[in-house]
């Protein structure tokens, strides 16, 4: 499980609900180099048994229905939790979520890219669980080198666990885009010419855990994890990769699990973002986001990170 949070800002947690509003979908990206000449286009059909190895949890987790459910719990003694087969040098990875219904409070489904090492490169959505009839927290985050400190987060415009919902993330050499349900809410670009490290060197795995984090994890740890409420359960469904697999011959090819073989599959490593695209990223930002590191002086009192003044 990611072992990068902090107080400062979950602060912004107890904030008001902005108003609902609608979004519908779009993303786009540009340019790729050395890796476009490995591409392989393969397409088959993404299945949990094949593409994802349950790593702890005592039973707790579980691959449903054929390989095409999979299911995370948490009580008292443990949470559970698992990693994808594959490790992806870029890619535009889709997962829905169903997450934990009612009292949620003090608990953290994570889903996640990361690398191993003391320079760890991670791409997160964490959702922080909260009382019933509070909204869900969507924390964010990148880290590059070992080094994270670039949190944002925001409410959910819509209620993440009465359905299943689509969290995607679009990694290429230009840019790491999260979406839900087709809609941006953040983009991080590569800015390394201006000195901004961006991971685009180290092959990360999708991890998932459903733990407890009574702690920090709701109003800075005021609330704590109800037991009389387990198990809590997270399920997963409709996995979905385009991307780049990383290989024993530490080289990578670029290949497709989406049930459309019509569908161009390596368009991903050229997106970015269109002018309507764009429009909704900032429509979410300004309406329900609720802490932006880019905008937190007080925690950088010396100025604020480079990338701040070129989103």
């Amino acid at each position: 499980m990611p072992s990068h949070h902090t107080l400062l800002f979950l602060l912004t947690c107890y904030y008001n609900i902005p108003k609902t509003m609608a979004f519908p979908t779009s993303p786009s990206v540009t340019l790729v180099s050395l890796l476009v000449s490995l591409l392989v286009v393969i397409s088959t059909a993404g299945n949990f048994n094949q593409d994802f190895q349950i790593t702890w949890g005592d039973g707790r987790a579980k691959i449903l229905n054929n390989g095409n459910l999979l299911t995370l719990s948490l009580d008292k003694a443990s949470g559970s939790g698992f990693q994808s087969t594959n490790q992806y040098l870029f890619g535009n990875i889709d997962m829905q979520l169903k997450l934990v219904p009612g009292n949620s409070a003090g608990t953290v489904t994570a889903y996640y890219l990361s690398s191993k090492g003391s320079t760890w490169d991670e791409i997160d959505f964490e959702f922080l669980g909260n009382l019933s009839g509070d909204p869900y927290i969507l924390h964010t985050n990148v880290f590059s080198q070992g080094k994270g400190n670039r949190e944002q987060q925001f409410y959910l415009w819509f209620d993440p666990t009465a359905d299943f919902h689509t969290y995607s993330i679009l990694w290429n050499p230009q840019r790491i885009v999260f979406s839900v349900d087709g809609t941006p809410i953040r983009e991080f670009k590569n800015l390394e010419s201006i000195g901004v490290p961006f991971p685009k060197r180290q092959p990360m795995r999708i991890y998932s855990s459903l733990w407890n984090a009574d702690d920090w994890a709701t109003r800075g740890g005021r609330i704590k994890t109800d037991w009389s409420k387990a198990p809590f359960t997270a399920s997963y469904t409709n996995f979905n990769a385009n991307a780049c697999v990383w290989n024993a011959a530490k080289s990578s090819s670029c290949k497709s699990n989406s049930p459309s073989s019509e569908s161009p599959t390596n368009a991903w490593l050229s997106q970015e973002l269109d002018s309507t695209a764009q429009q909704r990223l900032r429509s979410v930002q300004k309406n329900y986001m609720i802490y932006n590191y880019c905008a937190d002086n007080k925690r950088f009192p010396q100025g604020l990170p480079l990338e701040c003044s070129h989103t």
